[in-house]
């Protein structure tokens, strides 16, 4: 299902559509993978070798699912090996578009919209033109959008150009649990808060609701007793969570009316969310003025005035969380990355630093 047809303004990550009343995300990508052979996929996929300064990660400041990309890239330290262009948070129908650039143009693939590079690979495409997405920058041509696979290659495929101290984000012996941790995750919250916030029918809305705040309600639970959701140090696991939580009071207690409470009245949520937001490599890729502009202006739907609320107060992710006292260590036994990108910082204003 293409954007256009969507009955479901939801062009920021995957294709999405509604039936019953019930939000359904697209979960079908671009199934290509970058890795260390380069070995053709199993169902006759073109290969693509890891190889540094050959693609361009293409993600939106906005949207969490491509968040997630730039937080990975930042913590292994990723930026020399693969470059990174940043469309702007608010999109039409078509496509999202690189208007914060300079004559509103990457500067390095040279286009105005992402849909260029996927008509470059598939000029029939049918489905949203999402990010993330992984570009082969001399065609031109996108590689892959299947976000979830795409932080765990840069993980697993390109250690060789990962930054001396990198954490392991995804170790061998904490994938099962990972994995399972991450499915529910992704069905109860990430996708959940989109169910509550695009449900069709009153039903529809308490279904996914009651869903939402269960998985919560668990995550609150194990992280009382646990500084990370698995293991004593920062997984992929918690990646994935965080880039919902950073959004949650910003957008998705009211927009998408996800309201029993507000992140911050949840202490254990809060305090896990600003230990995280405190490390380096999470609180300083996320925009919330961005952030806010998406979701508020391109879901018409939802918020047909387009108004962008002016608060919630920001000043409290910077407060001390204690978390420290529950053990573990962010990184284990690698260090910290480094400053920002020059060039990648988030602008003035748009954080909370």
């Amino acid at each position: 299902m293409n954007q256009e047809s969507s009955t479901v303004k939801e062009h920021s990550t995957k294709g999405a559509y509604v039936t019953g009343g019930e939000f359904n995300r697209d979960t079908s990508y671009i199934e290509d993978r970058i890795t260390k052979t380069g070995a053709a996929g199993p169902n006759g996929e073109p290969g693509w070798p890891v190889e540094p300064g050959r693609y361009r990660l293409i993600a939106a400041r906005a949207c969490p699912w491509a968040n997630r990309t730039v937080i990975v890239r930042r913590l292994l330290g990723l930026e020399d090996a693969i470059s990174l262009g940043q469309p702007g948070p608010t999109h039409d129908a078509r496509s999202w578009t690189f208007d914060l650039d300079p004559g509103g143009t990457d500067p390095v693939l040279g286009i105005e919209r992402l849909q260029e590079a996927y008509f470059r690979r598939f000029p029939d495409y049918p489905r949203g033109i999402t990010v993330p997405a992984m570009v082969d920058i001399a065609s031109g041509a996108v590689v892959t959008n299947n976000y979830p696979q795409i932080t765990l290659d840069f993980s697993t495929e390109w250690t060789e150009f990962h930054r001396p101290g990198a954490p392991r984000l995804y170790p061998e012996l904490l994938r099962e649990e990972i994995d399972r941790v991450n499915k529910r995750v992704f069905t109860e919250v990430n996708n959940g808060v989109y169910r509550c916030g695009f449900a069709g029918s009153q039903d529809a809305y308490d279904a996914a609701y009651s869903r939402l705040w269960t998985a919560l309600d668990w995550l609150d639970e194990r992280l009382a007793a646990q500084r990370y959701l698995v293991g004593d140090y920062i997984t992929e696991a918690d990646v994935r969570l965080f880039t919902t939580l950073v959004r949650f009071d910003a957008v998705y207690h009211g927009h998408f009316k996800c309201n029993r409470n507000k992140l911050s009245e949840m202490p254990v949520l809060w305090a896990y969310a600003r230990d995280l937001f405190q490390t380096p490599g999470f609180g300083d890729t996320i925009d919330f003025v961005q952030i806010k502009q998406h979701y508020y202006i391109v879901h018409e739907d939802i918020n047909p005035t387009g108004v962008v609320p002016a608060g919630p107060d920001l000043s409290g992710w910077l407060t001390p969380h204690g978390r420290e006292s529950l053990g573990g260590s962010p990184f284990g036994e690698g260090t910290p990355p480094g400053p920002v990108r020059a060039g990648e910082e988030v602008a003035a204003g748009n954080g909370v630093r």
